[in-house]
């Protein structure tokens, strides 16, 4: 299917051209100043790989180079966003099915729908309001330098969007739009369809007992959102002074995420002379770098468990299903209505309206398959602490400044950071974890105090739901005075560690962040001590095992991530090996041949790993498959095993490989195929061999797929994962980065960048950050662009 979101923007071709367009306007412009006296010029220099290095005098300026640079690698992409955030996506491109947010595919019609329905444009803008001035100046200057790439190469646009009606100009609302979504992505974005859903019952519906709920059902239901296990997470690791090699801080950054879409990295270096100095990563059009380093402190970001929302379970008054009562009085729903342009049977755009319920907790939501239904007595609404919050670019602006650990926490305090922990080290060899991220505050008291019915209150612990009662005013978020934003849970109540030997998350919570640390007094709704994800075990690991060789080099941790070591295969194989004597048919005993020869790792050589994916993907999911079961006092080491002693589980696991065996055969590959032969991307046809698993497989260099799937005739095709990986620590002059963006700076097929990082992943190419100024003038590629803001 055709998905505009997945072209690339301009080649590095087009650098050289946009200079050439406008050399006699910027020669009659540069040397005339801003209204203020000030210098509005701003330079984008590019090296290796197409990085723009990017300097300008302020913080409007440098975000109008920033917008720049971009579209000249993804404008197209961006233009895509553009008719998202505009709510017209139905009727540009028609019924086709696109991620909201590059995850999840739902109807054209119905992201329409939620953006009309969900997006306050007064709200936001009031919002932004409250921002600082550098803020405000940074969403201008993207605009503004946004629209300028457009006027200066309308004719120049590559193929995908070139000439299209739907490449328009950006305005402030629009990008607001855009940060809006991407803010609430991990709630009620990812319920859009339940927001949709949510009408007043029809007289017989609401007299039909509510049916029971199957909380397998439920929690996949919400794994299918992406609001449980969620497919974006991440592996970060910082070490302190007494463990690493130079008695400097060292940091891993491996974040997983999307490969198209507005989740997508990009590089970039900032400098503002004698005010910041920046480099590293951000998300789409979010001019300020998200994971990076400066001179003196490197950070990356983890996907956190805090929870971003809860549920509000509202009882209805009596025969009046759209009237609600709170301490026994009642009060009516607001009823709003909104529209799209949805193409009608015939193609023709038809008018279409819907009606979008709230309560005083926010708006009404269905989950039926979670048992979250309108009916007579019941509905429930769904309070999202990330509504509005417009704090992330001051938060990204005072990590930009920070000149240590201490100072990057402080950078917290504002709570701008929407969904994930930050893991941190500095040049004085100091490391950090901390989760200061959007949460309710809500605490055990208050959450067994504000019970909801039996079966909302046991969401919780099947599908991570919380569930609040709604009929009482006291149910409340909590409004501490020390948090900036009422409601959500301050920066003094939030984990946080300061260590000089290591820390380390990928994607469980606080409690594993090293196996000395404690941490007391955290709300339930930050994280508890479940652990559910392999590779948290794997980390946990392989961290001490490193350790264990000597003190820690940057090539040590890259090593390490790059062994992609199958944690889940080491600890399932050899049972099953050792059963295989017993293997029932022929495709089982094929199938242990071919994991017998595998060395459980993931390269792309290895022969046997796309056999494993395949069984485990199946057998990991049969009830009590495990010979020791999880051991709370042993996270790490359990579960382990496969019970093959036990004759039903046993038949169940040959099942599983039996299956893998014929689906693998099926697709066209044999079970001694390489790994590198069988997964590759699926963002291009162009044929790279790729290391890494998947998340059940417990491989820290993680790859999947948004839509999981198993193998078939394109074999295992990746879209998500290991993104930006960088590795960062200091000496004398500064900070020392290596990294590698797995799918490259541009979304255009033409770009030399398209793919050219990925080439380099697939050979395990560490690339050096060109960050001292010395450095970016030998690494520079081309002559620089110089551009002078209006």
């Amino acid at each position: 299917m055709h998905e505009p979101s997945t072209h690339r923007g301009l080649s590095m071709a087009l650098t050289t051209l946009a200079a050439a367009c406008t050399a006699l306007f910027l020669a009659g412009c540069a040397s005339q100043p801003g209204a203020a006296g000030t210098d509005r010029s701003v330079t984008i220099e590019r090296t290796t790989y197409g990085i723009p290095h990017i300097t300008a005098n302020d913080p409007e300026s440098l975000a109008y180079g920033v917008a720049y640079a971009y579209a000249q690698d993804n404008v197209c992409m961006t233009a895509d966003q553009l008719v998202t955030a505009r709510g017209q996506r139905s009727s540009t491109f028609g019924a086709q099915t696109i991620g909201l947010l590059g995850r999840r595919y739902i109807p054209n019609a119905q992201i329409d729908l939620f953006m009309a329905a969900h997006m306050d444009d007064a709200m936001l803008e009031r919002a932004w309001a409250k921002t600082s001035a550098e803020t405000q100046a940074l969403a201008r200057g993207y605009v503004a330098g946004y629209n300028r790439f457009l006027a200066d190469n309308a004719a120049t646009l590559p193929d995908a969007c070139r000439g299209k009606p739907w490449v328009q100009p950006m305005t402030l609302a629009q990008y607001r739009r855009m940060a809006e979504v991407v803010a609430v992505q991990a709630g009620i974005a990812a319920l859009a369809d339940g927001m949709l859903g949510a009408q007043p019952p029809a007289a017989k519906a609401a007299q039909a007992p509510a049916s029971a709920v199957n909380l397998a059902d439920a929690a996949q239901a919400l794994r299918d959102v992406g609001l449980l296990d969620s497919p974006l997470g991440s592996n970060a690791w910082a070490f302190g002074k007494d463990v690493t090699a130079n008695g400097s801080g060292m940091l891993l950054g491996n974040p997983h995420f999307p490969w198209s879409g507005p989740n997508r990295f990009y590089e970039m270096h900032l400098t503002i002379p004698g005010q910041m100095d920046v480099m590293g990563v951000g998300i789409g059009t979010y001019p300020m770098v998200s994971i990076g380093f400066n001179k003196d402190v490197a950070w990356s970001h983890t996907v956190s468990t805090g929870k971003r929302f809860t549920f509000y379970e509202v009882t209805l008054a009596e025969g009046d299903p759209t009237t609600y009562l709170v301490d026994g009085k009642p009060e009516k729903m607001t009823a709003r209505k909104v529209n799209a342009q949805i193409p009608g049977p015939d193609g023709k755009l038809q008018t279409q309206e819907h009606t979008v319920w709230s309560t005083r907790w926010g708006p009404l939501v269905v989950v039926p398959r979670a048992g979250l239904t309108w009916n007579a007595k019941t509905a429930y609404a769904l309070r999202d602490a990330n509504t509005g919050n417009t704090r992330m670019m001051d938060a990204a602006l005072a990590f930009a400044r920070a000149r240590s650990v201490q100072d990057l926490h402080k950078a917290h305090a504002n709570l701008g950071l929407p969904w994930v922990n930050t893991l941190a080290a500095d040049r004085s060899g100091q490391a950090m974890y901390a989760d200061v991220s959007v949460v309710p505050d809500v605490d055990a008291a208050q959450l067994a105090r504000c019970a909801p019915s039996q079966p909302a209150a046991a969401l919780r612990a099947a599908a991570g739901l919380v569930v609040l009662n709604g009929s009482r005013a006291d149910c409340d978020w909590r409004r501490d005075s020390a948090s900036p934003v009422p409601g959500l849970i301050p920066i003094g109540r939030m984990p946080v560690a300061f260590r000089t030997d290591w820390v380390h998350n990928s994607n469980d919570s606080f409690v594993y962040t090293h196996p000395g640390q404690k941490f007391e007094g955290i709300s339930p709704l930050v994280g508890d001590a479940s652990l559910t994800r392999p590779r948290t075990r794997a980390g946990l690991a392989e961290i001490p095992e490193m350790l264990g060789r000597g003190k820690v080099t940057l090539q040590a941790i890259q090593g390490q991530l790059f062994e992609n070591r199958n944690f889940m295969a080491q600890v399932v194989v050899p049972d099953l090996l050792a059963a295989c004597d017993k293997a029932p048919t022929a495709e089982s005993r094929d199938g242990c041949a071919a994991l017998k020869g595998w060395d459980r790792r993931n390269n792309v050589d290895a022969r046997g790993a796309h056999v494993f994916r395949e069984f485990w993907r199946t057998a990991r999911n049969i009830p009590g498959v495990h010979r020791v079961p999880f051991d709370a006092q042993q996270p790490v080491a359990t579960p382990a095993g496969l019970k093959m002693e036990d004759a039903a589980t046993a038949a169940k696991v040959w099942e599983a490989l039996d299956g893998a065996v014929k689906a693998i055969r099926t697709s066209g590959y044999t079970l001694d195929a390489t790994l590198g032969s069988v997964q590759r991307p699926a963002i291009t046809e162009e044929a790279i061999a790729l290391h890494g698993g998947e998340e059940f497989e417990g491989v820290l260099n993680n790859l999947g797929r948004q839509e999981p799937a198993p193998i078939n005739k394109a074999g295992l095709r990746i879209d998500y994962g290991t993104s930006y990986v960088q590795t960062v620590t200091f000496d004398a002059k500064g900070p020392v980065a290596q990294a590698i963006l797995t799918y490259g700076q541009s979304t255009h097929p033409a770009s030399p960048h398209a793919n050219d990082q990925m080439r380099e992943f697939s050979a395990k190419r560490w690339h050096t950050l060109p960050f001292h100024r010395d450095d970016v003038v030998k690494a520079s590629v081309g002559e620089p662009l110089r551009l002078v803001r209006p």
